[in-house]
């Protein structure tokens, strides 16, 4: 019986199954390195729209952080400009109220009593003289007490040097009565009940 060597064709087989075994793993690698790039790139493209909408949202919240600054600057800007126009219309209001207070001192004077000084500190009033005795001023206290236009009169320092023409130097305090924050009601421009004239 003849024998046959079979050895070459199985090693071309096995050769050609090495071969394609080989083109297979190439081909697995390319296509795993070509999936890598295209995920790689697909991520890189989704991270940078993601970035370009971070930097548009952050540019947005600092247009947005600008305009809030600048509407709280002009509420600032507007109490401000009302605490002035009340200012002004409180001014407005009480201008003719110093005419009445120097009235009223006037006429709340007692005779042989004369004033040297008047300081106004908001509607606090500091008011230095001289009179012929301790009782002149304490009738210019209760003249002072029964105006519609001063109220709350405090002596605080009366002296007497007798080498002076007029018997005591006094510095007295008294409160002006304002109408300039009541409302406009028509309560505005009365001052208190009226009481008895001055000095009677």
């Amino acid at each position: 019986m003849p024998q046959i060597n079979l050895l070459p064709w199985r090693e071309e087989q096995r050769k050609e199954r090495k071969i394609a075994f080989l083109a297979a793993l190439g081909g697995g690698t390319l296509a795993a390195l070509l999936a890598t790039g295209v995920i790689y790139m697909l991520f890189s493209s989704m991270i940078t729209g993601q970035q370009e909408r971070n930097g548009k949202l952050k540019a947005e919240i600092a247009t947005l952080d600008k305009q809030i600054e600048e509407i709280n600057n002009l509420e600032a800007q507007k109490q401000r400009f009302i605490s002035r126009m009340e200012i002004i219309e409180k001014l407005q209001r009480s201008r003719p109220e110093i005419v009445h207070v120097f009235d009223e001192l006037v006429r709340t004077l007692p005779d042989g009593t004369f004033l040297t000084g008047v300081t106004q500190t908001a509607h606090r009033l500091k008011l230095e003289g001289v009179a012929q005795s301790s009782t002149r001023v304490s009738t210019f206290m209760r003249n002072i007490d029964k105006s519609q236009w001063l109220r709350n009169p405090e002596l605080s320092v009366i002296e007497t040097k007798k080498d002076q023409a007029l018997g005591a130097t006094f510095t007295l305090f008294a409160d002006q009565v304002t109408t300039a924050g009541e409302d406009d009601d028509g309560a505005a421009g009365k001052p208190r009940a009226n009481r008895k004239g001055a000095g009677q």
